[in-house]
C-alpha cells in the first residue's frame, strides 16, 4: 500500500521540510488485550505554509491537534498517514489514538505466557514499525528526543532506551513511569519492553569514568536458565575493546539485554534496550556454534551503539554502514578479547559462505545497495549487507592497517555523533588517518556485485617440480568486475609419520586482473595440496585443483589447523553448489571428514550443507540409496563420538533427521522408549520433540502422541514444536490443515507459523506436497498484500515448492513474467527461491552425468 511504503524520494522531501526536536510519548497499557492508547506530542520546525504527513498505522484516531487547531481526524488521517497542512515555523502537534498490539514481532508485540498467563510486551520497531506504536516521522535522518511516560500493571518491569524510573501509583494496582528524555536519535531504535520480566544487574566504569549499570531480562518461566555470568563477561569484554579500538566512549546511560519471545531475528540494537530472541536462553544443551553464536551477536548488537545508533546512516542504501562493521567489529572483538578465538574460523564457516550464496543470487546488489522505498529494504538484511560487508572490511582493515582504520573511525565518530552519515562521509575520515586513495577500492568494492573465483593453473615437469604457476580470476555472469585481492598461497603435505596435514610453505601477494604470475612458486616441489587464499585475506572463491581435492578426500581431517580446513570445506561445497562437482563426491567427503573436525560451527555448517545436497543435488535415480546410506553413516558417527561431547549432540540430531528406512526409524522409535540412546546423549525436553517429530514424520506417531507432549512442555518453546510436528504429518488432511492456517486463515502468531512451515516439508514421499506448487504461486501474491512484512515473507520464502525441477522453474518463471512490478520485494524472493531450485536441477545433471562415467569406467575395467 502507498501509505506504509514509504519511498526514499518521499523521505527526501520530507527532510527537506521538517526538522524534528522531540517528541513525548504517553502510553496506557492497562486497558484492552487486543489494543492499547498513545498521546503522542511532536515538537518540530518546518518552512512556513508547507504540508506534510507522519506516519501512524492506527486502529483509530481520536484527535488531532496541530498548532492549536483541533483538526477532524476523519479528513486527515487514513490509518497509515496524518496529513500535516499550511505548518509553521515551529509546530506542535498532538495525537490521540488507539494503536494495535501485534503477534508479529512487528511494533508492539504482545505475548501471553502458556505456562503462567502472564503477559510480555517488547516493540520491534526496524525498519519501519515505529508507527505502530505511536505516530511518527517514520525515517532515519529526521532524529529527535524521546520521552516516554508509561503507564502500565505496578508489577510489571517497564524498560526503555533511558534508566528506568521509579513508578508512581495511579491508581490501585495501576503505575506510571516517567523516563527522561534519550539524547537525539533515530526512532527505529527507541524500545520499550513491558512486563513481569526477572532481572539480573551488575555495572562497569566506562573509558570516561562514568558507571553504566547493566542489565539482563527474561520472563520469569526462562529466568533460572538464564547465563548471567557468561553474558554479562562478554558484555564487558565488549565495551572494554569497543572504547579502546573507538577511543570513544559508550555514547548512552545504561545498557540493558533483554530476551523477548516470538523474536524474529537474531536481536536488535535498541539504544541501550537491546533485545534478543529466546533461543540464545538454553534450556536444553546447545551445539557450542550456537553458544559462540551468542557471542558475536551480544557484540555485534554493542558495537550497533557507536555504528548505527550514535551515528546512523541517512537513508537504508547505507545499511552496510551499520550491519557490516557491527559484524566485522564483533568478529574482530570475540577473536581478539574473549575466549573465542577461534572466531575467524567460525566467520569462514558460516558468515562468509552465507554471503558467498547471496553474493551469486540474480538479486544480488553492491554492498552499497540501491534502496528506492521501504519494501526494498525489508528483504535487503541480507549475506550482502552482513557477511560480505564485513569479509570487505577485514580486506580493507588488512590493506590501510588496524591502527589507521581505527583512527578514521574516531575522526568519523568525533565529527559525526547524534547525526546522520553517507558512504563518502566515512571514506574521507579513513583516507586522511591511513594516507590512501580509497576511490578505486570503494567503486569496486562496494558499488559493484557479484563475487570473483580463482583458481590455481599449475604446471609441472615430470618429476613433480613446478615449471608455471599463475593465479586466474575469473568473474561472475553479469557481473564481470575484477577486483584487486590480498592472497596467500598455501602448499600442505601429508606426513605419513604423524598423519598430519602440515602448511610447508606459503607466499602472499596481490592478484589483480585476469591472471596473475607466481614466480615465487617455480621450482618448488608440488604439494599434496595447493590452497589459494589461505590465511583467508581475500573475499573470494577459490577452486582446488584436480591433485588437492584428491586430497582433501581423504585427509580433510588432517589439517593441523581449522581455519585452512574451514576454506577447503568452503571450496568444496562452493564446486557442488555451482554445478562442477557431483553432489554424491560431497557427500562422501562431509561423512568421512566431518568426524575429524574441530569447530563445532563448521560441522554445524557442513551438516546443513549436506542436508542441501542430499535434499536437492542427487540425481534422482540413486538419490535414495544415498539418503539411507548417509543416515547410517551418521548414526555410526553419533556413536564413535565422545559420550557427551558436542558432535556427539550434532550428529545425533542430524540422525533423527535423516533417519528414512525402516531400520533408521525403528531406532528412533526406541529412543522414544529409552532404548538404545547412546551414552552421553540426555534425552532433554527438547529432544525428545526432535525424537517425537521423526517418528511423527516417518508415520510412527501423531496428533495424540504430539498433544500428550504439548501437555508435559506448555511452554513456549513446546508449542513451537508441536505446531511443527503437527505440520509434519504424513497425511493430506494433516498438510491442507497447516496450509490452511498459514496461508489461508494467517492466525498463528510469527513464531508458530515459521515452525508449522517447517514442519509442512518435513516428508518422506514428496507426493504429498505435490498439490501445493501451484498452489503456492496461484495464492502468494494475496499473502504479500493482506500480511505484514514478516509474516509474509515467511510464507513467501518457507512453501516455495521443495521440488528442485525444471517444472519448478519453468512454473516460478510464469509467475515472475505476470507480477506487478510494484511487489518488488515478493519479485525478489521468488527470483532467490527460483536460482535455488535452477541450481538443483543442474547439480543434478552434474551427479547423474557423474554417475554414469563412473559406471562406464567400471565396464570398461572389468573388459
Amino acid at each position: 500500500m502507498p501509505g506504509t511504503n514509504l519511498t526514499r524520494a518521499e523521505a527526501a522531501e520530507r527532510a527537506k521540510v521538517v526538522s524534528v526536536q522531540s517528541y513525548r510519548v504517553e502510553l496506557d497499557l492497562t486497558e484492552d488485550p487486543r489494543t492499547f492508547r498513545a498521546r503522542t506530542t511532536v515538537a518540530f520546525t518546518a518552512e512556513p505554509g508547507t504540508s506534510t504527513f507522519i506516519d501512524a498505522i492506527t486502529a483509530s484516531v481520536e484527535s488531532v491537534t496541530l498548532n492549536g487547531a483541533s483538526l477532524d481526524p476523519a479528513e486527515v488521517s487514513d490509518g497509515e498517514r496524518i496529513q500535516l497542512l499550511g505548518l509553521a515555523a515551529q509546530n506542535e502537534l498532538v495525537v490521540e489514538s488507539t494503536m494495535h498490539y501485534m503477534n508479529t514481532g512487528e511494533g508492539l508485540h504482545r505475548f501471553v505466557d502458556p505456562a503462567d498467563g502472564q503477559v510480555y510486551l517488547y516493540s520491534q520497531f526496524e525498519v519501519a514499525d515505529t508507527r505502530r506504536m505511536f505516530p511518527v516521522f517514520e525515517q532515519p535522518d529526521l532524529k529527535a528526543t524521546f520521552q516516554f511516560c508509561v503507564t502500565a500493571p505496578a508489577e510489571w518491569a517497564v524498560v526503555s532506551n533511558q534508566p528506568s524510573p521509579e513508578p508512581v501509583a495511579v491508581s490501585e494496582g495501576v503505575a506510571r513511569w516517567d523516563f527522561s528524555p534519550t539524547p537525539v536519535m533515530s526512532c527505529y531504535v527507541t524500545a520499550l519492553i513491558a512486563g513481569p520480566y526477572l532481572s539480573t544487574h551488575d555495572s562497569l566504569v566506562s573509558s570516561d569514568g562514568r558507571t553504566v549499570e547493566l542489565g539482563l531480562y527474561a520472563r520469569r518461566s526462562l529466568f533460572e536458565h538464564m547465563d548471567a555470568e557468561e553474558m554479562f563477561e562478554v558484555t564487558k569484554q565488549g565495551f572494554e575493546f569497543f572504547e579502546s579500538q573507538f577511543d570513544t566512549p559508550y555514547p548512552f546511560e545504561k545498557y540493558d539485554q533483554l530476551f523477548v519471545p516470538q523474536f524474529n531475528a537474531g536481536a536488535m540494537e535498541n539504544a541501550g534496550a537491546v533485545t534478543f530472541v529466546e533461543s540464545y536462553i538454553f534450556r536444553s544443551k546447545p551445539a557450542q556454534a550456537l553458544v559462540e553464536r551468542r557471542a558475536i551477536t551480544v557484540l555485534h548488537e554493542l558495537a550497533h551503539m557507536w555504528f548505527g545508533d550514535l551515528v546512523t546512516m541517512r537513508w537504508w542504501n547505507d545499511l552496510w554502514l551499520n550491519e557490516s562493521f557491527a559484524e566485522y567489529m564483533s568478529t574482530l572483538a570475540c577473536a581478539q578479547n574473549t575466549q573465542y578465538t577461534n572466531a575467524w574460523t567460525t566467520f569462514v564457516a558460516g558468515e562468509k559462505s552465507w554471503g558467498y550464496a547471496q553474493d551469486q543470487l540474480p538479486t544480488t546488489h553492491p554492498i552499497k545497495a540501491e534502496i528506492p522505498d521501504l519494501e526494498a529494504v525489508l528483504v535487503n538484511f541480507d549475506g550482502i549487507t552482513y557477511a560480505k560487508g564485513a569479509s570487505v572490511l577485514k580486506q580493507l582493515v588488512a590493506w590501510v592497517g588496524q591502527k589507521e582504520f581505527m583512527a578514521g573511525l574516531k575522526r568519523y565518530f568525533d565529527k559525526h555523533a547524534w547525526s546522520n552519515t553517507e558512504l563518502s562521509d566515512l571514506m574521507v575520515e579513513l583516507e586522511a588517518a591511513s594516507g590512501r586513495d580509497l576511490t578505486d577500492w570503494s567503486e569496486r568494492w562496494l558499488e559493484t556485485a557479484g563475487v570473483n573465483t580463482l583458481v590455481p593453473r599449475v604446471e609441472t615437469d615430470d618429476d613433480g617440480v613446478i615449471t608455471s604457476f599463475s593465479i586466474e580470476q575469473i568473474g561472475q555472469e553479469g557481473h564481470p568486475t575484477l577486483r584487486p585481492h590480498r592472497v596467500a598461497v598455501g602448499f600442505y603435505d601429508h606426513h605419513e609419520d604423524t598423519g598430519r596435514l602440515t602448511r610447508t610453505f606459503r607466499v602472499e601477494l596481490d592478484v589483480d586482473g585476469e591472471l596473475t604470475e607466481v614466480p615465487q612458486l617455480v621450482g618448488r616441489e608440488r604439494p599434496d595440496l595447493v590452497l589459494l587464499n589461505d590465511d583467508d585475506l581475500a573475499y573470494a572463491k577459490i577452486r582446488l585443483d584436480e591433485c588437492s581435492l584428491a586430497t582433501a578426500m581423504t585427509h580433510l581431517g588432517d589439517f593441523e589447523e581449522s581455519l585452512p580446513r574451514s576454506l577447503v570445506w568452503a571450496a568444496a561445497w562452493d564446486s557442488v553448489h555451482d554445478g562442477v562437482s557431483p553432489a554424491s563426491d560431497y557427500v562422501d567427503l562431509v561423512l568421512s571428514n566431518v568426524g575429524h573436525e574441530t569447530d563445532s560451527t563448521a560441522v554445524q555448517v557442513q551438516l546443513r550443507q549436506l542436508d542441501t545436497a542430499l535434499d536437492r543435488y542427487l540425481a534422482p535415480e540413486h538419490a535414495d540409496e544415498v539418503r539411507a546410506r548417509a543416515a547410517d553413516t551418521l548414526w555410526d558417527l553419533t556413536a564413535a563420538a565422545a559420550a557427551g561431547s558436542d558432535h556427539q549432540w550434532q550428529f545425533f540430531r542430524a540422525f533423527l533427521r535423516r533417519a528414512c528406512t525402516e531400520a533408521q526409524v525403528d531406532r528412533v522409535a526406541g529412543f522414544s522408549r529409552g532404548e538404545g540412546v547412546p551414552e552421553g546423549v540426555e534425552l532433554d525436553t527438547d529432544t525428545r520433540w526432535a525424537v517425537l517429530t521423526a517418528l511423527v514424520a516417518a508415520g510412527r506417531a501423531g496428533t495424540d502422541e504430539i498433544e500428550a507432549a504439548l501437555r508435559e512442555d506448555n511452554t513456549e518453546t513446546g508449542a513451537i514444536a508441536a505446531a511443527t510436528a503437527r505440520a509434519a504429518v504424513p497425511t493430506p488432511e494433516a498438510k491442507a490443515e497447516t496450509w490452511r492456517l498459514v496461508v489461508e486463515q494467517g492466525s498463528l502468531p510469527n513464531s508458530q507459523q515459521q515452525a508449522a512451515i517447517a514442519g509442512f516439508f518435513r516428508v518422506h514421499d514428496d507426493a504429498l506436497l505435490a498439490p501445493y506448487a501451484s498452489r503456492y504461486f496461484a495464492e502468494v501474491t494475496g499473502v504479500w498484500r493482506e500480511r505484514t512484512h514478516e509474516l509474509a515473507q515467511q510464507i513467501a520464502v518457507g512453501l516455495f515448492p521443495r521440488s528442485a525441477t525444471q517444472e519448478t522453474v519453468d512454473a516460478a518463471q510464469e509467475f515472475l513474467d505476470e507480477l506487478d512490478p510494484a511487489h518488488s520485494g515478493l519479485r525478489r524472493i521468488v527470483l532467490e527461491r527460483q536460482d535455488a531450485a535452477r541450481r538443483g536441477v543442474r547439480a543434478q545433471q552434474v551427479d547423474a552425468a557423474a554417475r554414469t562415467e563412473s559406471a562406464a569406467d567400471g565396464s570398461d575395467s572389468e573388459r
